[in-house]
């Protein structure tokens, strides 16, 4: 997939655990831990708006598109 998160890196800036993040955001540990390994295949506005909320950062900081070799990936969803 060509969108990154980038919640590892964010986590790293604030000094903060995912633990701690989680407890704040009311998601489960888990949950958190399948978005920053690039797992998920969607995460819904309300939990973006509680990890910026939480984390004084933008959707982008958390988010970021890299598009593969040929500049559009297809994930035969579409």
């Amino acid at each position: 997939m060509a969108i990154r998160v980038q919640l590892d890196r964010v986590l790293v800036e604030r000094r903060m655990s995912l633990t701690e993040l989680a407890d704040r955001v009311g998601v489960t540990v888990a949950n958190l831990s399948i978005l920053k390994t690039g797992k998920a295949r969607a995460v819904r506005f309300s939990t973006l708006d509680a990890l910026c909320r939480e984390l004084e950062c933008q959707p982008g900081d958390l988010l970021v598109y890299e598009p593969g070799p040929g500049g559009f990936e297809d994930d035969g969803e579409g």
